[in-house]
């Protein structure tokens, strides 16, 4: 295999805020896989809140670019438990890069996409939601009623959150989710959840900080909403206790450390009884495809990064008002422009 990397300034097509951040550039790093002249692309954005950086993923790259050049690669899922998980078990969004890539590269190579190779239906997967930023309130409204959507998801994490919901509930009856990233305390999200319940939310992902295990159990005990796990949840291992503490699990390809644990956390989630759902970082479509060959494990679905986006590099999988349109192309059917 030969390997390559490239690093792209995404714009927003609005700000994006969400409890603890905004920003109106998404930075993120793509990786190319070659073999036989055939190649695959995966995707990591930078993100400053789990420690990784376009810098620190180049240093980490460049550093493993020979062993990965002489790695004979057979499949996926043998380079992720002999080769990947060895050498990058600390720098997981660099390790999903590579794996989603060795992921498509492996698709096409066999000719077929990802999720009939697994040997999935298209069948009855969820819609996507479409985010609605923190931000002014008016400007949130003005966002909601530009985009015409089936499911929305609404951040949260202000002084002001029942308001915004009730705002927003003035203008559309349709299904709200909303995501308070970790800015609310046990007591606040059992009080919001009554609310927020009669106000049409479907349920409630990540309220507290990610380590509140315990208090977690309480809030799930006494929500009026189903919790669903986010920052709580990021690898194999924080699924088996995530049943006492929450309702289901976000899985982000980037967090878990790409498709192969990503995919197995869905799976294990799945078997334990808990809700399933992929969201995604703001991804150009090199992410959103990846992640969502994944979709028919999911019961919820959160892939409109590539439409929040004014410049997307790539075309893969698209999002039209909350369905998916695949290409039916090998791989992830994501290709760089």
């Amino acid at each position: 295999m030969q390997i390559k990397s490239y690093h792209y300034n995404l714009e927003m097509e609005y700000p994006f805020g969400i409890s603890r951040s905004v920003h109106t550039v998404q930075e993120t790093f793509i990786v190319e896989l070659e073999q036989d002249g055939i190649k695959g692309y995966g995707e990591a954005t930078q993100n400053r809140y789990y420690g990784f950086s376009i810098e620190n993923m180049q240093k980490r790259l460049d550093e493993l670019k020979p062993a990965i050049e002489k790695y004979s690669f057979t499949t996926p899922e043998d380079f992720w438990d002999n080769f990947l998980y060895k050498h990058l078990k600390n720098f997981r969004f660099l390790m999903a890069a590579i794996d989603e890539a060795a992921h498509d590269l492996y698709g096409k190579l066999q000719g077929k996409p990802l999720y009939e190779l697994w040997g999935y239906s298209l069948e009855n997967i969820p819609l996507s939601t479409y985010t609605i930023a923190l931000d002014n309130l008016e400007i949130m409204k003005a966002k909601l009623l530009e985009k015409p959507w089936p499911i929305y998801k609404i951040k949260l994490g202000t002084d002001y959150d029942i308001e915004i919901v009730k705002s927003l509930r003035e203008i559309t009856d349709k299904p709200f989710r909303v995501d308070a990233n970790t800015a609310w305390t046990p007591e606040q999200t059992i009080k919001n959840s009554k609310t927020l319940k009669d106000l049409g939310v479907e349920f409630i992902e990540q309220p507290l900080v990610a380590d509140r295990w315990e208090e977690m159990k309480y809030v799930k005990q006494h929500s009026a909403l189903p919790i669903i796990a986010d920052e709580s949840s990021r690898t194999e291992e924080d699924v088996e206790r995530s049943k006492e503490s929450f309702d289901g699990i976000n899985v982000k390809l980037v967090k878990a450390g790409g498709i192969t644990p990503g995919k197995r956390m869905l799976e294990l989630a799945r078997d334990s009884g808990l809700k399933t759902m992929i969201g995604c970082m703001t991804e150009s479509s090199i992410g959103i495809s990846a992640a969502a060959q994944l979709l028919p494990l999911c019961d919820y679905a959160d892939l409109d990064g590539a439409i929040l986006l004014k410049n997307d590099i790539a075309q893969g999988v698209k999002l039209d008002k909350g369905q998916f349109i695949f290409s039916g192309k090998a791989g992830t059917g994501a290709e760089l422009l």
